[in-house]
């Protein structure tokens, strides 16, 4: 076996040195870039946006360009084009087809769209209000290469002067001149989008009054310019197929509308319109004006679907509740396609059709891993088996099992475990009535897991967990409260040996706490929050996970009213097993900053603490922080970094003391495509763990306010990325630059060594 490990190491670095040797044939391939363009054509080599004012960003104008030259890395190098341009032009042979097919072929100047990108600029700059602004474009060439400057001059823009309204209907008209939440602001640019913005917003809130046959179409602008003084007088009205409206129609389009039935279909057979294709074989169930009509052999139940339901009998018509009734139904396991509709059933009131499209509900997934972790192979395996709609009700069951062995010291270290949750798509608390419960329209999950693990020479452990949380969305936030989250960890074997180079030492070398019997019980808070816009995927977005959780403090609660006695240590205890104690927090931000879809910087920052603190000394172990991986400091493996300046016991063994109590993390990574679903990345990271107490067995690794930044270690490296779309596998290299732990003389890595200083890194999925 351990033949085979070697084999596939040393074969792995071959292939490692083979894409080294692509990638430089292809760089070199990148700099014959007009070896595919035709004989009187041009290739678009650059393009410049000169303007004379900073009044609008350069990040918005380009969106404009209707072309663009190749994508490049770091915006010279033109890796897709290299591949294109590698092929032979023998375009029969497979090679050649293949390598055009993943390349990206010259992108040829053409007059014609670049007299199109400076119209669209043109028409860009007058909705912002710039209405005298001129746009005007040059090419220049140099052999097969086209260089485009777009100049612009923006002069002076158009200001709004006055702003009124004329709706001719009352809760029209107070929606329109609310001050507080108007987009039109006193001597604003003349601004196209945010009219049109602002037309939106009217149109928006008075439909989520039951307006349902009202549109934002029906409102117009009537502006009135003056030259000179580059002011604007405008008002907002009605348009004028309304005004000339009968009184019937005019009575319709003011009508506020209930709903009073939610109808559902299940069956694809069924008609919403005109009925059944086969009723004999059709149910039909009703509560509180929500009616199922489904086959016999019921898919869903009716309480599922009226639980993710935002469209209430007896209520008015809303578009945000139609909007966030198809995102909470598409989210049901059994649910693969949904459409809504509605018809007047009578004067005032609506009625719901939704017919639902079922999916497959059960899938079985298999995961196999190669791992290498301190010098010692390994291997993981993962069986994963999910039903969506385990009792008719849309809930789902996951199941997964877990096998990981590695090669130790002539025996297989072993990690055996089990994972099981049951998630239903509804609010279930002990109290509170139903509607409270479904207006909630939360998530409610319970965990289960055990796990077994033997590390050869050192322990054996078995761990049990379970949990209860609760989960939902509003709009860009995710929330998640953990009721209770309960492991207990029980040792069933220490080797002597280890105690008596680990434990049993004065002081001993690593710290004792953590190997004994232990049982945790915390609850906890988990929220994300992004703003990232999936209509503008290329501009700048950010990322936000923050967490608390703590531990302990009601069994402590119990524990001093029922009088109990704390044992020698002054430890309380519960079923004669010391609990832990501590409020732990994290906060990680990532920042993303787009160039084009082919290249981005991303900053992360993350921040961690922990604090034990009434029947605790210390965190325990599974709860601390490490520092160093493939999402931290990539110079440095696993848990192999800190705390502090901590000196490591042993190269050749896990250190259980490389955890800490506080963590940073700091990250700057350059992402750039390269060509076919291969992507590059440039990285620089640093951050450290430290404790926060002085532990006997972690000399050197307390925080300390006067110290700490001393002791923040540095590195930066390269990658690759793999996108299949479905996932993304990662192979980092990382390298020391700065090594806190080394001496004064030796702290910068100048002249790294492979087996010091360089840590390599799989993963799956962005590090952050």
């Amino acid at each position: 076996m351990q033949k085979f490990f070697k084999y596939f190491f040393v074969q792995g670095m071959k292939l490692q040195k083979l894409v080294f040797y692509i990638l430089i044939v292809l760089l070199f391939s990148a700099c014959n870039t007009t070896k595919f363009v035709p004989d009187g054509e041009f290739l678009l080599d650059k393009y410049h946006i000169k303007t004379d004012s900073k009044a609008i960003q350069q990040d918005e104008l380009k969106d404009y360009l209707r072309q663009t030259p190749n994508a490049a890395v770091f915006g010279v190098i033109r890796m897709q084009l290299g591949l294109y341009n590698f092929a032979g032009k023998d375009s029969t042979k497979w090679i050649n087809k293949t390598l055009k097919r993943i390349g990206d072929p010259p992108v040829i100047y053409s007059p014609t769209l670049t007299s199109i990108s400076v119209q669209q600029l043109q028409k860009f700059l007058e909705n912002k209000g710039y209405f005298d602004a001129k746009v005007e474009s040059k090419v220049t060439t140099n052999g097969k290469k086209a260089t485009v400057d777009y100049n612009i001059k923006f002069n002076k823009p158009y200001r709004l002067d006055e702003y009124s309204t004329d709706l001719k209907n009352n809760e029209l008209t107070k929606i329109a001149t609310d001050t507080s939440r108007s987009l039109i602001r006193p001597d604003m640019l003349f601004d196209a989008d945010v009219l049109n913005a602002e037309r939106d917003r009217i149109s928006t809130t008075f439909r989520q009054s039951g307006y349902y046959n009202f549109n934002k179409e029906f409102l117009t602008y009537l502006a009135d310019s003056t030259i000179k003084s580059h002011k604007v007088t405008v008002k907002l009205e009605m348009h004028d197929f309304i005004k000339k409206a009968t009184d019937s129609t005019y009575k319709v389009i003011f009508k506020q509308y209930t709903i009073r039935k939610v109808i559902y279909f299940i069956n694809p057979e069924v008609n919403a319109g005109t009925g059944l294709a086969n009723k004999e074989s059709i149910d039909t169930i009703e509560f509180n004006n929500f009616i199922l009509v489904t086959q016999k052999k019921r898919i869903i139940n009716l309480d599922a679907l009226v639980q993710n339901t935002y469209i209430n009998p007896f209520s008015r018509y809303s578009d945000e509740a139609v909007e966030k009734t198809y995102q909470a139904l598409n989210s049901l396991g059994p649910v693969k396609y949904v459409d809504i509709s509605f018809k007047q059933s009578s004067d005032s009131l609506l009625d719901c059709y939704i017919v639902i499209i079922p999916g497959k509900t059960i899938s079985v997934s298999t995961e196999l891993e190669g791992t290498y972790t301190e010098s010692y192979w390994g291997g993981a395996a993962n069986v994963s088996l999910m039903n969506r709609n385990v009792f008719k009700g849309a809930e789902t069951l996951s199941a997964q099992l877990r096998g990981a062995y590695e090669w130790q010291q002539n025996i297989w270290a072993q990690d055996l475990g089990v994972q099981l949750g049951l998630k239903f798509p509804k609010f279930m608390l002990p109290f509170g009535g139903y509607n409270l419960k479904r207006n909630m329209h939360a998530n409610t999950e319970f965990t289960g897991s055990f796990n077994s693990q033997f590390r050869p020479g050192e322990f054996s452990t078995k761990s049990l967990g379970a949990g209860m949380k609760y989960s939902w969305n509003r709009k860009q936030f995710r929330h998640s409260f953990d009721l209770f989250n309960l492991n207990y960890v029980h040792f069933d074997t220490i080797y002597q040996a280890f105690r008596d180079s680990f434990l049993n030492k004065i002081p001993p070398r690593f710290n004792p706490y953590n190997y004994n019997d232990h049982f945790i019980m915390s609850i906890g808070y988990t929220g994300t929050y992004t703003n990232f816009n999936a209509n503008r995927p290329l501009m700048d977005y950010s990322t936000m996970r923050y967490n608390v959780e703590t531990a302990g403090n009601i069994v402590n609660l119990i524990n001093h009213l029922s009088g109990s006695v704390p044992d020698n240590s002054g430890a309380y205890r519960l079923f004669g097993i010391r609990y832990s104690q501590y409020v732990k927090g994290e906060y990680n931000i990532t920042h993303h900053q787009i160039f084009d879809k082919e290249n981005r910087f991303v900053y992360h920052l993350g921040l961690g603490l922990g604090i034990p603190y009434g029947n605790a000394d210390v965190i325990p172990y599974e709860k601390r922080f490490f520092s160093g991986g493939a999402n931290s400091v990539r110079g440095w493996s696993e848990s192999t970094l800190g705390p502090g300046v901590y000196q490591r016991i042993d190269n050749k063994r896990r250190d259980y003391n490389q955890v800490g109590d506080i963590k940073l993390d700091m990250n700057m990574e350059y992402r750039a495509k390269l060509f076919w679903v291969l992507e590059g990345a440039l990285f620089l990271d640093a951050g450290n763990i430290w404790t926060i107490k002085d532990y006997d067995t972690q000399s050197g690794g307390t925080f300390r306010y006067d110290t700490f930044m001393k002791q923040i270690a540095i590195a930066y490296g390269a990658g690759f990325r793999f996108d299949f779309s479905f996932f993304i596998a990662r192979l980092d290299f990382g390298v020391k630059l700065f090594d806190p732990v080394r001496s004064r003389l030796t702290q910068w890595r100048i002249n790294p060594t492979w087996n010091d200083d360089v840590a390599v890194h799989l993963a799956i999925g962005y590090p952050f």
